[in-house]
């Protein structure tokens, strides 16, 4: 199964004005997301500038919903209140493994 995530800011600034805290926390959301890429559950992921300003967005492999989210709740900026969440079923054409 592979589902989108979409990661909203909880500020609109967030992007321009992180503190440095919030920088180190998003260091370790990156980490995070790197390492579940890197055992083979994560396509894509990174910040997607649109035109209402920044968020975050992954497309990723699962094999449940409970799977899903059980990566969100495990995201260091999730747990550290830095970010909103959504995540929505995909069907997602892929390349051939």
């Amino acid at each position: 199964m592979h589902f989108m995530i979409k990661y909203p800011p909880k500020r609109p600034t967030f992007a321009q004005d992180m503190t440095e805290a919030e920088r180190e926390i998003m260091g370790r959301h990156i980490a995070y997301w790197t390492d579940l890429m890197d055992r083979g559950h994560v396509l894509v992921f990174g910040p997607v500038q649109a035109p209402g300003g920044f968020y975050g967005l992954g497309i990723v492999e699962a094999d449940s919903e409970e799977q899903i989210r059980a990566f969100i709740q495990d995201d260091p900026a999730i747990r550290a209140g830095l970010m909103n969440t959504e995540f929505h079923p995909m069907q997602a054409i892929v390349p051939k493994k």
